[in-house]
């Protein structure tokens, strides 16, 4: 097998949120067929204690250690420098010096980047294929970020999204290809980038169905009598706090005054103090870390996800519809994802939606969607379906552009 250099900002395992699970699939995937030279930072203590299991799919691996509080402290020198302050959050002399010796001792000829602020390792690495899977449009998530905020972090976040939009662009037109979560997240990043257009293209996120499955016995974890709404989800996640905190204030109060048995359950590692303060709230918990979700999602009425601000595809939408349980969504969420509204899931275009239509769900016995949901993610989301585009791409001789059909 040849050699292959893959960058990915955050240690891919375990597989429990978003983009380590994309990473994880990606690099099992990977080495099945390439010899994987991993670069990696590690920003959770706790995740040390899974080295050695990444390790066993690489030949060679480098963990560096991210303080947030040090990154963040880091990433200010950015703003002296007129660069994107995600670049340098994730700048770091000894990784670089591991890539640069990889690339001079290994015959490396491919190299797989996820995520923009990992492109900067191998920006002088010209003789290589270069794929670089942004997953989101990092850049367009600020702006949305810099719109819910007021000076002075409306004007930083404002910045952060107009340097490193300029960034991506600049990597997308280098690089040999890009690749995002959805078919729509592609389409965007073609309108800001349109000198790249023809080497840029999409990913969809997969589901691990025979693991998210209704089939698996469960045991119940929420008390008896409870009629749970629950949401899934990194809690330290602003899009994630700000989606559980309009559902809780805004929602949840008129949901319980018709079903005064709802409960709504906020699962998830690393709740901030704001999300803590919700479990104040009649029916509200809260419940941290958990061992595994599913039986959060089995034992549940429903799953929501009334995100505000989202990008690319929600894997908690799709773990759940996998497990053949109603999903309430809003439009953020249900972005990038093809299903259908009344069939597969339910769509909630406000609050008042959001009551009328989870509070018609709760009153039902037998609401439907479970079964179509489950066939939905069985026929669409499958892993091994999506990521031998990532061989074709990496095998691809052609090196300067790609046709769309390559990369879709």
């Amino acid at each position: 097998m040849e050699h292959l250099l893959l960058l990915v900002h955050r240690i891919p395992y375990p597989p429990n949120k978003g983009d380590k699970i994309r990473s994880y699939h990606l690099l099992r995937h990977l080495a099945k067929h390439y010899h994987v030279h991993l670069g990696t930072f590690i920003d959770d203590p706790n995740d040390w204690q899974y080295v050695d299991t990444v390790k066993q799919w690489c030949v060679e691996t480098h963990f560096a250690q991210l303080s947030p509080s040090k990154a963040k402290l880091r990433s200010f020198n950015a703003l002296i420098h007129d660069r994107a302050l995600s670049i340098d959050y994730y700048r770091d002399t000894a990784l670089q010096s591991w890539v640069n010796k990889v690339i001079q001792t290994r015959d490396i000829k491919r190299v797989l980047v996820f995520s923009s602020s990992m492109a900067q390792y191998v920006e002088h690495a010209l003789h290589m294929r270069r794929i670089i899977d942004f997953v989101d449009i990092d850049s367009d998530k600020w702006a949305q970020y810099a719109a819910k905020k007021l000076w002075p972090m409306r004007w930083l976040y404002q910045r952060e999204a107009k340097k490193l939009l300029q960034y991506e662009k600049k990597i997308a037109q280098e690089f040999d290809a890009s690749l995002f979560v959805s078919e729509a997240e592609s389409a965007l990043f073609k309108t800001m980038a349109p000198e790249s257009k023809h080497k840029i293209g999409f990913l969809s996120n997969g589901v691990d169905t025979d693991y998210f499955s209704p089939l698996n016995d469960y045991l119940n974890p929420y008390l008896e009598n409870e009629v749970v709404l629950v949401f899934t989800g990194a809690m330290d996640y602003w899009p994630n706090i700000d989606a559980v905190q309009w559902f809780a204030e805004e929602i949840f109060p008129s949901i319980r005054k018709s079903i005064p048995a709802a409960s709504f359950y906020i699962v998830g590692s690393r709740p901030t103090a704001h999300v803590h303060e919700l479990a104040e709230m009649p029916g509200v918990r809260v419940t941290g870390t958990v061992p595994d979700v599913r039986p959060y999602l089995a034992h549940a009425r429903a799953s929501v996800a009334p995100l505000r601000i989202a990008r690319g595809i929600q894997n908690k939408v799709l773990e759940a519809m996998a497990m053949g349980m109603c999903v309430i969504v809003s439009p953020q969420a249900l972005e990038g994802i093809d299903a259908e509204d009344g069939r597969d899931l339910i769509l909630a275009k406000d609050a008042p939606s959001f009551i009328t239509k989870t509070v018609q769900l709760l009153q039902k016995e037998n609401p439907g969607f479970g079964k179509a949901a489950r066939q939905r993610v069985e026929t669409l989301y499958g892993w091994t379906r999506h990521l031998s585009h990532v061989d074709a791409l990496l095998e691809a001789h052609n090196e300067s552009t790609l046709i769309e059909k390559d990369l879709n």
